[in-house]
């Protein structure tokens, strides 16, 4: 018997009005308990969870045990990103291929151990056959990141040996996954286009000699053209999205799920759906959002007291989604700065001059210097503030032509060779399945039988 539509919503919020009548917890409970919600310690520190090689976030200094803001620094296996990418800059090179070696085998490859490193990418970038129609085609999504863990689960079907869980299957596993994954984005975009968006589809066949910036800006534009300081924008966004921490939300899922010796596919798909939240990787895309709409309500971008007002409106829950923030803006861990959004503020503006966006350019600037000021004097707040990278990123992708539906997926795709390093680092030296404890507030009760109830 099929249930209309109108029964179906009566049926749900009786349902969901019995859960709320017997759940819930009391606030004070949380401190009571000493529980460390969201794994964060009372100061605001993460609860030391594990040991890596991999990555180091740095944003503070302890003294006495009080936090002291100190400028950003993110460092790739002990190398300061901002190294990495100011000897691309000076070599005019590429770089993101170079942070995948140095992320999953820990040294910097010599310039023939990088050659061969991206032959094997270029090569591995096509799905299998089939793959596009059977698992992209038939099944569109609006969502390119429902579509990318889709994927990576569906291609566990598609591995000869997709359970061995050794060092070396792990490691071809991740290298597949690094080389393929963008793909799958840029067919799951234009299969989103043509079902959803009626607009045209188009695919191109990969060029295995590309950098994996060229690969990407060659599959979504319809003329496969593209500058090189595009390509070097895009790869630079790449190096800098590469690797965060074992701590942030979408790492730590992969180290758990690696922790419980289940396969590569299901763990890197389970890190894409961390990804997916707006609380983790739909930030840029929320930022975006925000400016559009202050670009409409501020007629003068140059009149920093009519800037001031509108962020003051936002604070005040007046304006954009009326939740009272400035997106882009704050972290876990940066204090004085974010090194990311340092890094992408100041090569963004070469290519905003080549745009004829240095209006806007400069619009994103005043904003990130009046924010700490209105959040000081409209909310009242000491904490320091800086803006993190999703402020400048969505701004760079738009002047990339990047669709917004590829914010995300654009953050996986980089994210990806992180996440492969942290799986292997805890299948080979974690050795215990990660458990953290809950405590029950629960009491105990007789079972009543359902004719007394």
């Amino acid at each position: 018997m099929s249930i209309d539509m109108q029964t179906m919503q009566d049926r749900l919020g009786r349902l969901c009005e019995e859960y709320r009548r017997h759940n819930g917890f009391n606030a004070k409970d949380y401190q009571t308990y000493g529980v460390k919600r969201g794994l964060r310690n009372p100061d605001g520190t993460g609860v030391m969870a594990g040991l890596t090689n991999i990555c180091n976030v740095h944003g503070f200094m302890m003294a006495d045990g009080v936090r002291v803001p100190d400028e950003g620094k993110l460092t790739y296996r002990g190398i300061d990103v901002k190294d990495i990418v100011n000897a691309c800059i000076s070599e005019n090179r590429f770089g993101y291929e170079e942070v995948c070696w140095l992320l999953l085998f820990g040294s910097l490859p010599k310039e023939e151990q990088l050659s061969q490193f991206k032959d094997t990418l270029g090569s591995l970038r096509d799905l299998p056959d089939g793959f596009v129609e059977d698992m992209i085609m038939k099944s569109p999504s609006k969502d390119i990141m429902n579509k990318l863990g889709r994927s990576v689960l569906a291609l566990y079907s598609f591995d000869d040996n997709p359970d061995d869980t050794s060092l070396e299957n792990i490691m071809r596993q991740s290298i597949q996954l690094i080389a393929s994954l963008p793909t799958i984005m840029t067919s799951a975009y234009q299969v989103k286009r043509r079902a959803f968006d009626k607009e045209s589809m188009f695919f191109h066949p990969t060029d295995e000699t590309l950098s994996t910036s060229e690969s990407i800006l060659r599959a979504l534009r319809p003329d496969r053209m593209f500058t090189d300081t595009e390509a070097k924008l895009l790869d630079l966004c790449m190096i800098l999205h590469a690797e965060h921490g074992g701590g942030n939300n979408s790492t730590f899922a992969a180290r758990v799920l690696s922790s419980s010796g289940t396969d590569t596919y299901a763990t890197l798909s389970a890190a894409i759906g961390s990804l997916k939240g707006p609380r983790h990787g739909g930030a840029n895309l929320r930022v975006r959002k925000m400016m559009e709409e202050l670009k409409q309500e501020v007629q003068d971008w140059s009149d920093e007291d009519e800037i001031y007002r509108y962020l003051s409106a936002i604070v005040r829950k007046e304006k954009n989604d009326h939740s009272g923030l400035i997106y882009g803006f704050g972290h876990a861990i940066y204090t004085l700065s974010d090194p990311r959004a340092v890094i992408l503020k100041q090569t963004a503006e070469k290519l905003a001059q080549e745009k004829n966006m240095m209006k806007e350019y400069d619009l994103y600037k005043t904003v990130e210097k009046l924010t700490p000021i209105v959040l000081a004097e409209v909310k009242g707040s000491d904490k320091v503030i800086c803006a993190n990278v999703d402020f400048y990123s969505g701004f760079v992708y738009d002047m990339l032509g990047i669709s917004s539906d590829l914010f995300t997926p654009m953050f996986a795709v980089s994210r990806i060779a992180g996440w492969c390093a942290h799986r292997i680092e805890e299948v080979t030296y974690g050795g215990r399945i990660i458990r953290p404890a809950y405590r029950a507030m629960i009491s105990s009760r007789r079972y009543t039988p359902i004719g007394s109830r």
